[in-house]
């Protein structure tokens, strides 16, 4: 029987594409990881599939490899909105605010100015 001069890991093959593929899902784990918008104690996942398809003689075997990652989702984001009417009719749907816009907080600084949009128009909405 040959000898093999160097036994390779089978993520060298195809040429390193295997590998880095491998390390292109790891660095999105770890950018998830270190986000500041996801858990920092979810568990996250890498996983490696290799399929093997042999030919009928088995003298030869097509592989493919898919990496997937598993990532933590984005942690929920809460806020409370107010529905009022304009001037005009149209409803207005505004974030409520700790403090009065323009009020100057503890620390000096003024307080900003909710964000808003209008929507709808008069005639449709008359329950407000």
């Amino acid at each position: 029987m040959a000898m093999i001069a160097e036994k390779k890991s089978i993520l060298e093959y195809a040429m390193g594409a295997i590998a880095e593929s491998v390390d292109h899902e790891l660095d999105r784990v770890l950018m998830n990881i270190g986000g500041p918008n996801t858990s920092p104690t979810a568990k996250r996942k890498n996983q490696l599939t290799l399929t093997f398809e042999p030919d009928s003689n088995r003298a030869r075997i097509g592989m493919t490899s898919v990496v997937k990652s598993t990532l933590a989702p984005l942690q929920q984001v809460q806020t409370t909105l107010c529905v009022t009417r304009a001037r005009n009719g149209d409803l207005i749907l505004a974030e409520m605010l700790p403090q009065v816009p323009g009020q100057i907080d503890m620390d000096g600084d003024e307080a900003p100015t909710p964000a808003a949009m209008a929507f709808g128009g008069g005639s449709g909405f008359n329950k407000f």
